[in-house]
């Protein structure tokens, strides 16, 4: 989809009117912004909620890591699947239909691990609650963008920077203890998030909408990925940055556990959790800590971060240092949020009403291919190869990334700084 360029700045633009009908009540603004930030937590937390599970899955039904990646990937591809045909919908019918198909979506999923004994009803779990991932993602970023207050302008940058990442950890943390303390640990956990998506359901009902009809719905569902030719720029300009967090993201959600486990011998299922939550935690104190930094700046801290964090991480592997490790993984935390905070930040800035479903799904996509891909080509490798070495590989492979993206930020400022000049 192409949209005409326009000069008029997407802080000050208006928010399409509502469709609502007269008379109808329902949260205002800025309950409804706080609203979504909560449903994007809790969609993120349902994403990470099953890593501290997979060794359990193991253990209980003996599969071999083969299958475990296999299972991380079914997610994704139905994930990706939803982002590529579903992304642009909201940007049509409106946010609130797909938000409550999503949600009733993400519902099915939660029965479907509750009832799962074995791997082809997890398969179909994780497959299903990629669907509706992707569904609420780019929808959930468009409606942030939407109810930004004016007098905030950074705001819905900063909660899509950060919720993703809060969510990850809390889901994942959360997960760990409920396993290693609480009574049917493969069942708990997703009784408890199925009730906080009958509240959500609720609450999205109570929404007011965001976004005005368009035609052309049923095109929008063709799986193609598209983006107006003046923001292609700044998004070329973030995919490494995209790529690198992204990336040391899906090693902790698909082998962080694993690492833990195999290599410093640490089996508890707490661990197992807050292995996820090094990294998490700090990425999403960081997006609200850096809230007022300008985006190039930030950019080029998180690229930084980014790379000393896994370097020091990927010490502490091969020195067997518990210490080095996890310090590593909160550094590059650090840098994974700076990196969402500025990369979120300039897309809520740069985009139009009209461009924001689509454009947040061209991210979404690029960021969860980086989060898949490499995730899964390494659990295929910890086979052959074995996990140390595959974590290694791995971890240079981020850097290598971080490193590029260094390069691209370094020659986008001095291409404005050029553009400046001359103009």
């Amino acid at each position: 989809m192409t949209v005409a360029p326009t000069h008029q700045d997407q802080d000050s633009a208006p928010t399409a009117a509502p469709r609502d009908a007269p008379g109808r009540r329902g949260l205002s603004r800025p309950a409804a912004f706080a609203a979504i930030a909560a449903i994007f937590v809790l969609f993120m937390a349902a994403s990470s909620a099953p890593s501290p599970l997979y060794v359990v899955y193991q253990h209980q039904w003996g599969f071999s890591a083969t299958t475990l990646t296999t299972v991380f990937a079914v997610y994704v591809v139905g994930m990706i699947g939803s982002l590529l045909v579903l992304g642009a919908l909201s940007d049509h019918i409106g946010r609130r239909p797909v938000l409550v198909s999503a949600i009733a979506l993400e519902a099915v999923a939660m029965v479907l691990f509750i009832a799962a004994g074995d791997v082809p009803l997890l398969l179909l779990a994780r497959f299903v609650q990629g669907i509706a991932t992707g569904a609420a993602m780019t929808t959930l970023g468009a409606t942030l963008v939407d109810l930004n207050p004016p007098h905030a302008p950074h705001r819905a940058g900063v909660i899509s920077g950060a919720a993703p990442t809060f969510g990850l950890g809390l889901g994942a943390l959360g997960c760990g203890f409920l396993v290693q303390y609480g009574p049917h640990p493969t069942r708990l956990v997703y009784v408890l998030l199925l009730a906080g998506l009958v509240v959500a359901g609720l609450v999205i009902a109570a929404l007011p909408e965001t976004s005005a009809l368009r035609p052309g719905a049923v095109r929008s569902l063709q799986p193609r990925l598209g983006v107006a030719p003046r923001l292609r720029a700044d998004l070329v300009a973030l995919v490494p940055i995209l790529v690198a967090s992204w990336a040391l993201a899906g090693l902790y959600l698909a082998l962080g556990p694993s690492v833990a486990a195999g290599l410093f011998g640490l089996s508890s299922h707490v661990v197992g959790g807050l292995v996820v939550t090094l990294l998490s935690v700090p990425a999403s104190i960081t997006a609200f800590a850096l809230r007022g930094w300008p985006t190039e700046r930030t950019l080029a801290l998180g690229a930084a971060l980014l790379v000393a964090g896994t370097g020091v991480g990927l010490a502490g592997v091969e020195a067997e240092s518990v210490t080095a490790a996890a310090l590593g993984t909160a550094l590059a935390g650090v840098g994974f949020g700076a990196a969402g905070l500025a990369s979120f930040g300039t897309l809520a800035r740069i985009a139009e009403p009209s461009e924001r479903g689509e454009l947040f799904a061209v991210v979404f996509v690029i960021s969860y291919l980086a989060l898949s891909v490499p995730a899964v080509v390494a659990g295929f490798a910890t086979t052959d190869v074995g996990l140390h070495r595959t974590a290694v590989v791995y971890s240079a492979a981020v850097i290598a990334f971080g490193a590029l993206a260094l390069l691209a930020q370094h020659l986008r400022t001095t291409r404005t700084t050029r553009t400046t000049r001359t103009t």
